[in-house]
């Protein structure tokens, strides 16, 4: 029995290292996507301070690039695990994600933990902008995610580490 569905990623599990490395998690296939209906934003508090990781948000006319995994039930229950699904931090949606005209039902995660008052730290930033390249999604989107005015990282004691142009 095939028991594969596809999981729509728009933050770090964008990039390689964090699905394959770091959640050891190896995709059946890997198209890109876009979700419309829908901004990113880094409004989950992760910490103390201003840092914040990404989510969605309704959004009547944006939408969201990202990646589409099809992935193994097995891998769902464990990516769940790993991004604490069982505690509450996210909960799986059903989306439809535009595959290069054509539309895949999805599953992808949304927090009700909300700050608006958070951001990406550098760290997360680079990671997530880094998947994005990765995956080659639209240069205007992955020029908005380069842009985004970036947190106070208490870990690092800085605001946009030097060289990098913020808001």
């Amino acid at each position: 029995m095939d028991d594969s569905r596809w999981y729509f990623a728009y933050g770090s599990n964008m990039q390689r290292a964090t699905m394959r490395g770091r959640r050891m998690i190896e995709p059946l296939e890997v198209r890109v996507g876009r979700l419309d209906g829908y901004a990113l934003c880094f409004d989950i508090p992760i910490g103390g301070g201003e840092r914040g990781v990404a989510n969605l948000a309704f959004a009547t006319g944006r939408a969201v690039w990202g990646v589409l995994y099809l992935l193994t039930q097995q891998q769902h229950d464990h990516l769940d695990m790993t991004e604490g699904v069982p505690s509450g931090v996210y909960r799986r949606i059903q989306v439809d994600v535009d595959a290069e005209g054509t539309i895949v039902a999805a599953e992808t995660l949304l927090s009700e933990r909300r700050d608006p008052l958070r951001r990406p730290s550098h760290r997360y930033h680079s990671i997530v902008v880094e998947g994005a390249r990765e995956h080659a999604l639209p240069p205007d989107y992955v020029a908005s995610l380069e842009a985004l005015e970036l947190a106070w990282d208490e870990r690092e004691g800085a605001v946009n580490p030097p060289g990098l142009a913020r808001r």
